[in-house]
């Protein structure tokens, strides 16, 4: 009997069907190392871990919030973040060994050396104390920090952003004399802005947008302006998302640009809002992290920003003197590519960002986490890589493909913040993840998933969530993650056979917000610290075993102008007699005798809760020496480059900032 006409054809076309899905299965289910090979991996890999210090005489410990009575059943939900990071060097010994860093079970602000670095000054707490009238901690937290010279004096300062009100500004006063140390009382809180606004600030950082020498302000807000999340008394009914995937409600992004400042005994700082320096379709996304970079070689910044619950966005800098303007990029799809996995076009749950050459083309890439919980709300992070096609940033084309999928960096958990860092000095950066969300005994992840499904003409109304109280549990159990790559090219999560120096593995779980890199210890191997939330917080030190040569540059900006460039080399960190500023935007180029490339840039505040400090740490492997390349501008905004032969190590340079010609001795 002969089969029916068109079978045959039906039945081939079932068996390629059938092998397309069983090859994409092969393609993306998750690959693991051999124990042989893990350990060769873990080997190169070494660290201790102490708790992050805090402030004496602090309040008791909560570990909820109190909410506004329409948003009582997800309390839980709303007690998510306030954790954050920040390492720096706050009393200018030359060391990136100071730590700024929140603690949400106290809302405080504690400031204090980094441990395991000797006990140089006590660890005190900010605060804004009587001065501001409109200051109710009641209904108010903060959220995040960022340490920066603001007010260009040479002396770091800090910016808070909270939940519930505008920014504040400590600024550092100058010391009396050498000896007075970093202290509550030696800094001077100021606002942003007048008025005490309610915002929901989640991030914020520091660049020169217009490319004038000095350094503006980007903050990244989520909730909309005047909720009143964090008040329990307050009347009617709050305003949450107006859509699953398009959010367009949100605080968003707002731009300040720097106007004058002052120092002495009584510091000032003023910046002006800038209103219209992105469409107003870019302004109200829910927005979690920003990351400033230079990515076309103009030396002015491109920005890039995770957003909640809508697609993020890719800023290309167009600003000039006096005046920002940013222009979204859209990447382009192929056949290939899923519309999710398009840069602004995606519909996922942007979390952190950060920026490195991870495949060693001498192009900055960009690494941004999402939320990738297994079985749950699996979507997946993204890893930018640049195509170098840097001149179609002019006709608004985003030059990256998505490559997170065949690097093995596609999923892990619910992420947060995100960084890039080779931490044995290899040339290979290897990468780390914040993870977790609320931790508790009763799985709710069916009822979040119902909610992931819903009509989006119902999200905003928060009588239509699941409850989420104390107890609940969503991503609880996350661990920390610590991916290194093997050698076949794809990274793995390494972290559940790094054992600490307490006998714990790194991958334990721990409710992580915010990473913070620096080399604290100036050793030559990257540390890094962790902000948790309602649990301890850590300092991570580096003691991985033979590590490879490195490049570390502390490259400031001088405060008078008239100065040529000047080089400190060897250990070379920051002497009192070298004053300047972090040259925050600088680039550096190391060019290998075989051709190849490694590029850094100085860091402004790039991720979600954490932030790096603003130093170049770059692994060299096996080169010894090599010439460097140096972009920056100078305090007047102009374009300067030098190159300078260095061997592997710490070097200090004070870039130049030339007097005018008139100016200069015949």
């Amino acid at each position: 009997m002969n089969p029916p006409p068109g079978s045959a054809r039906r039945r081939a076309t079932l068996l390629v069907s059938a092998a397309i899905v069983i090859g994409l299965y092969f393609l993306t289910r998750d690959r693991t190392l051999s124990r042989a090979e893990s350990q060769e991996v873990v080997n190169n890999f070494r660290f201790s871990r102490t708790p992050l210090p805090e402030a004496p005489d602090h309040p008791p410990y909560k570990y909820v919030r109190k909410v506004h009575p329409s948003v009582q059943h997800i309390r839980a939900y709303l007690s998510t973040l306030g954790a954050s990071v920040s390492l720096g060097d706050l009393d200018g010994d030359g060391l990136q060994n100071d730590v700024v860093w929140v603690d949400p079970r106290t809302d405080r602000v504690n400031c204090g050396p980094v441990p395991g670095t000797g006990a140089r000054y006590e660890t005190f707490a900010l605060d804004p104390g009587s001065s501001f009238p409109n200051w109710h901690p009641a209904t108010m937290c903060p959220e995040g920090t960022l340490v920066v010279d603001l007010n260009e004096d040479g002396l770091l300062d800090v910016l808070v952003v909270h939940w519930g009100r505008s920014p504040i500004v400590y600024l550092r006063r100058t010391p009396a004399d050498a000896k007075t140390g970093p202290s509550a009382a030696e800094f001077e809180p100021q606002e942003l802005i007048a008025g005490g606004d309610r915002w929901y600030s989640s991030t914020a950082a520091a660049a020169d947008l217009d490319g004038n020498g000095h350094l503006d302000l980007i903050i990244g807000n989520y909730f909309p302006d005047g909720s009143r999340l964090l008040d329990e008394n307050a009347q009617g009914t709050q305003t949450l998302h107006d859509s699953l995937a398009r959010s367009g409600n949100g605080g968003g992004l707002r731009f300040f640009r720097f106007a004058s400042a002052t120092s002495g005994r009584h510091p000032t700082v003023r910046f002006d809002r800038q209103e219209d320096a992105i469409a107003e379709e870019l302004t109200h996304g829910w927005t979690f992290a920003i990351g400033p970079a230079d990515l076309d070689g103009d030396l002015l910044p491109e920005l890039y920003v995770s957003n909640d619950f809508g697609p993020d966005r890719l800023l290309h800098n167009r600003s000039t003197a006096g005046r920002f303007r940013f222009e979204a990029l859209h990447g382009e799809r192929t056949m290939n590519t899923p519309a999710s996995c398009v840069i602004d076009h995606d519909s996922f749950k942007g979390m952190g960002v950060d920026f490195g050459d991870i495949n060693g083309d001498g192009l900055l890439d960009i690494y941004v986490s999402n939320l990738t919980s297994s079985w749950a709300l699996t979507e997946s992070h993204f890893l930018w890589l640049n195509t170098g096609q840097v001149g179609r940033m002019k006709d608004g084309i985003a030059p990256f493909r998505q490559a997170s999928e065949e690097l093995g960096l596609a999923r892990s958990c619910w992420s947060w913040d995100c960084r890039l860092a080779d931490f044995n000095n290899d040339g290979v950066p290897e990468t780390l993840q914040a993870n977790g969300f609320i931790k508790g005994q009763v799985n709710k992840w069916p009822e979040l998933q119902s909610l992931g499904t819903s009509n989006n003409q119902l999200l905003h109304n928060p009588k239509f969530w699941p409850n989420l109280q104390p107890g609940d549990d969503l991503s609880g159990h996350d661990t920390f993650a610590f991916f290194a790559r093997a050698g076949d090219g794809r990274y793995y999560d390494v972290a559940p056979s790094l054992t600490l120096q307490d006998g714990r593995s790194m991958s334990e779980a721990m409710l992580t917000r915010g990473i913070s890199l620096a080399d604290v210890d100036g050793d030559g191997r990257l540390d890094f610290a962790v902000a948790n939330q309602w649990q301890p917080s850590y300092f991570y030190h580096n003691e991985s075993p033979k590590p490879g040569h490195f490049l570390g540059l502390h490259l400031l900006l001088p405060l008078e102008k008239g100065t040529a460039t000047l080089v400190q080399p060897g250990i070379g960190h920051p002497a009192a007699e070298v004053p300047g500023r972090p040259a925050i935007g600088a680039s550096v180029a190391v060019r290998f005798p075989d051709g190849r490339r490694r590029v850094a840039q100085v860091d402004g505040g790039s991720g979600n809760a954490g932030k790096r400090a603003p130093d170049v740490h770059l692994g060299l492997g096996t080169i010894n020496e090599a010439p460097v390349e140096i972009r920056w501008r100078d305090p007047d905004g102009n374009p300067r480059e030098e190159t300078f032969p260095l061997k592997a190590g710490w070097h200090t340079i004070k870039l130049g900032w030339p007097a005018d010609r008139k100016e200069q001795p015949r």
